[in-house]
């Protein structure tokens, strides 16, 4: 199975943004929503290994302040991207005249 397959399978079929604004924008909106899950996962995923570390060895004051501003920075970050993709998702179901479930 080629890259293209396992891709093709993976990724769910978006509109393309070929001359219409609205579809350009929200693709835009897309990558934009796309980076901040990735830097906000990636902030936590820092956060969780400096806490570990923390905890194998002893607690220094660098460590506890780059914990707590990873995880402020990472939930800033996150709360929105989701909440927004969420949107993006949805916009994207209904013009492909797929039903919510509702």
């Amino acid at each position: 199975m080629g890259f293209e397959a396992v891709r093709a399978c993976s990724v769910p079929e978006r509109p393309e943004p070929t001359d219409d604004p609205v579809l350009a924008r929200r693709a835009r909106i897309s990558r934009l929503v796309d980076l901040g899950q990735r830097v906000g996962y990636g902030l936590w995923l820092v956060a969780i290994v400096v806490f570990v570390a923390g905890a194998v060895t002893s607690f220094r004051p660098a460590m506890v302040t780059v914990v707590i501003g990873c995880l402020a920075a990472g939930s800033a970050l996150l709360a929105p991207s989701i909440v927004i993709g969420y949107g993006v998702k949805a916009a994207d179901r209904a013009d492909r005249g797929e039903s919510d479930g509702h």
